[in-house]
């Protein structure tokens, strides 16, 4: 897969991330609030529940005013339950009775010692209008909110590391899946990038979980199979016509040698070789796109290069130095190679100004081919374009002489065919094969 802020996978997962955090924000908010409004109800009930039920006892109570007693010290309990007869019990600071239960008291109807009694936010407060003995009065029950608070503190424990670890499990889990998922497309890719015009018949992996990447697989591998037809067709085409061409082509330059000189001929004849070389050249290079098996045998590639370069076209200003190291010994088809040399001197010999220099010697484990010359070079950003078939430098264009743009593209294929390279560096061109190896 491939990696950056652009991957479906990273994307996807960032995605679920996100979405999963959002729900789970809006569920813990949501959760907390209600629990709190809950766990208030409840004490709230709580407190009126205890008010209500302290209400028969505190209707039995006198309440008598006595200011000087102090605040928060009580006076006698009366005990849940107990019938009280003509007692008294004394005002909670001047103003209330506490009760048995420690959190209800009595009060007079209009008693403000609750605030002190219970603190608002800690206490959940409840009241209920009694009829004492004496008169009317209130009793007050208050709960502790601490409860509440507790579990509302607990829960927060718990969620604080509760949700990045949930986030953390939905990214890895959404990670692992989607990879999973994208695993056949990063198959189908590979294969396809892999698939070059001379390996045609390979097919991209069609996964077994007939969904949507199933299909894409199906129709890519339908797309190569029209596509390996269209150029099948295309290389026939090429074959037969370079082959259909080269007998009235050797005919007719068999005529105009036996014709009598002049210009005239002399022109035609120039131009029907040229005709030969284009012809030939379609005829290999049909042969090297249809993947022909290489027949590979041992051959020393300084020899090779010394006989063919040797037999180039020759101009008689430019001379042709050999640099050959004995022994450079390669596996490889001694046609291909022939057509490579040849093709690489003559290319140095037409643009050469005085000199070409092939040179042959072994590097690193591998055998190395150097046809260099002297002239004006190749522009760097047009190195690569050489390469390309039916490409022609303008320069070139202007000789007479120059090639048809496939002399170069056949060299390189050739040295592809035998798992080597072939670039422009230093002057000239620099092939390099693996000894040994085809």
């Amino acid at each position: 897969m491939s990696a950056g802020l652009s991957s479906v996978r990273l994307r996807a997962t960032a995605a679920a991330t996100l979405v999963v955090a959002l729900a789970l924000g809006i569920v813990a908010l949501v959760l907390i609030v209600v629990l709190r409004g809950s766990l208030e109800s409840s004490a709230d009930a709580e407190a009126a529940r205890k008010a209500v039920a302290a209400a028969p006892l505190a209707q039995t109570i006198e309440i008598k005013s006595n200011p000087g007693t102090p605040v928060g010290v009580p006076a006698e309990p009366v005990q849940p339950g107990a019938v009280v007869k003509g007692g008294a019990v004394h005002l909670y600071g001047g103003t209330a009775a506490r009760l048995a239960d420690p959190d209800v008291v009595l009060t007079a109807e209009k008693g403000d010692v609750i605030k002190e009694w219970a603190e608002p936010g800690e206490y959940a407060v409840a009241g209920v209008k009694v009829a004492t003995a004496t008169g009317p009065g209130m009793v007050w029950s208050r709960v502790s909110r601490a409860t509440a608070e507790d579990a509302l503190r607990t829960m927060n424990s718990a969620l604080l590391p509760g949700v990045p670890a949930v986030l953390l499990v939905v990214a890895a889990m959404t990670w692992f899946s989607v990879g999973r998922a994208l695993a056949p497309v990063a198959a189908i890719r590979a294969k396809v990038a892999d698939i070059t015009a001379r390996d045609l018949h390979q097919r991209v992996p069609v996964p077994g979980s007939k969904d949507e990447i199933a299909a894409l697989a199906t129709t890519v591998n339908g797309t190569l199979d029209r596509l390996e037809t269209a150029v099948g067709t295309h290389k026939r085409f090429v074959a037969d016509a370079a082959h259909e061409l080269r007998s009235p082509i050797a005919t007719l330059r068999a005529r105009l040698e036996l014709a009598e000189p002049s210009e005239l001929t002399k022109e035609a004849l120039a131009d029907v070789e040229r005709l030969q070389a284009l012809a030939a050249d379609l005829l290999m290079l049909a042969k090297l796109d249809a993947g022909e098996p290489l027949r590979a045998t041992e051959l020393d590639l300084g020899q090779v290069a010394a006989e063919e370069s040797l037999r180039a076209r020759r101009r008689p200003e430019v001379r042709v130095e050999l640099d050959i190291e004995p022994d450079v010994v390669m596996k490889g088809s001694r046609a291909h190679l022939d057509r490579l040399v040849t093709n690489l001197a003559d290319n140095a010999v037409r643009h050469a100004a005085s000199t070409v220099r092939v040179r042959v010697h072994a590097e690193d484990d591998q055998a190395v081919l150097e046809v260099l010359d002297d002239g004006p070079g190749i522009p760097f950003e047009q190195r690569e374009a050489v390469f390309d078939r039916f490409t022609r430098l303008d320069e070139a264009r202007a000789r007479d002489a120059g090639g048809a743009g496939l002399g170069l593209p056949i060299a390189r294929d050739i040295a592809t065919l035998h798992d080597g390279s072939l670039v422009y560096a230093g002057g000239g061109f620099v092939a390099r094969f693996p000894l040994g190896t085809p």
